[in-house]
C-alpha cells in the first residue's frame, strides 16, 4: 500500500511539473496589447499583414481607424482603443500618427512607443512645423477646396509607395483617406516620448517624412532606431521587419 501511495504521489509531482513548465513558458507575448495607429492618406486595413505576424506570435493586436480630421480627434480615437486594452500597451504610430501617439501615449497603460517612418514631435510642435523643417523629398501634396491633403493618384506610388508593386499602389492611391490641413497645423501639448522609451524604424527611401528629419527626430528622443532601406510604405513592402521591431519593443515592456 505504502508502494502504490508513493508512486500515486510521485504521478502527481510528475502532473504538476510538467504543468508549471508549461506555464513557465507560455511566451510573455500573450499579455501584450499592441495598438496601432494609421497614418494620413491610408486607413489600418494595409497593416494586414503585420497585424497577421504579430497576432500569430501571440500578440492582442488593435488597429486604431483615426477620422483624420483633427489631431483631438484622432487623439481621442486612439485613447478610446487603449482604454479597452487589458495589459501592458506598446503604442505604434506611423507617419502623422506619429504625432497621434505621442499626444496619447501618456496613457499610463502605455509602456512603449514605436515610431514607424513617424513624426515625433516635442510638446508644443505641430506635425506641419516639423515637416516643414527639412526640404520634403517630393512636393506632390495637394489640397481639396475644405483644407483636405491629398495626393493625386498618378503621383502616389513614386511618392509613398516605391517599394510596393503597382497593382497595390493603385488601391491605396484610389482609397486614400484625406488629411484635414488643420490636424497637421495643431501642436501636440504633450509629449510622451519624453518619459517613456521609444523605438523607431528610419525609412531611407522615404518621399513623404524625410530620412533626414527623422534622423534628426530620433537623435533628439534617443530613440532605438532601425534603418530600412524602405519607401514610406515599409509597413506593406517589409512587414516582417516592422513586426520584428514591434516584438522587440514589446519584449521590453513591463
Amino acid at each position: 500500500m505504502f508502494t502504490l501511495q508513493k508512486k500515486f504521489a510521485i504521478a502527481i509531482m510528475i502532473a504538476m511539473g510538467g504543468a508549471m513548465a508549461h506555464a513557465e513558458s507560455k511566451p510573455a507575448a500573450k499579455e501584450k496589447d499592441i495598438v496601432i495607429v494609421h497614418g494620413a492618406l491610408v486607413d489600418g486595413s494595409g497593416w494586414r499583414a503585420v497585424y497577421d505576424i504579430l497576432s500569430k506570435d501571440g500578440y492582442h493586436v488593435t488597429m486604431v481607424q483615426e477620422p483624420l480630421t483633427g489631431l483631438t480627434e484622432d487623439i481621442d480615437a486612439t485613447k478610446r482603443a487603449i482604454d479597452q486594452q487589458k495589459g501592458p500597451v506598446v503604442l505604434v504610430g506611423h507617419s502623422y500618427g506619429g504625432s497621434v501617439i505621442t499626444g496619447a501615449g501618456v496613457d499610463p497603460k502605455v509602456k512603449m512607443l514605436v515610431y514607424v517612418a513617424a513624426l515625433q514631435p516635442d510638446a508644443g510642435e505641430a506635425s506641419g512645423q516639423l515637416l516643414s523643417k527639412f526640404a520634403p523629398p517630393n512636393d506632390a501634396m495637394r489640397a481639396t477646396p475644405d483644407k483636405f491633403f491629398f495626393l493625386p493618384p498618378a503621383k502616389f506610388r513614386e511618392t509613398y509607395a516605391s517599394d510596393v508593386s503597382p497593382a497595390d499602389a493603385q488601391f491605396l492611391a484610389d482609397s486614400q483617406q484625406q488629411l484635414a490641413e488643420k490636424a497637421l497645423g495643431a501642436p501636440v501639448s504633450v509629449a510622451a516620448w519624453r518619459n517613456k522609451p521609444s523605438y523607431a524604424i528610419l525609412t531611407t527611401q522615404d518621399h513623404v517624412v524625410s530620412p533626414q528629419l527623422q534622423r534628426w527626430m530620433y537623435q533628439r528622443s534617443g530613440a532605438k532606431v532601425t534603418e530600412v532601406n524602405a519607401s514610406h510604405a515599409v509597413f506593406i513592402s517589409q512587414p516582417a521587419t516592422v513586426a520584428r521591431v514591434i516584438e522587440t519593443a514589446a519584449n521590453q515592456a513591463n
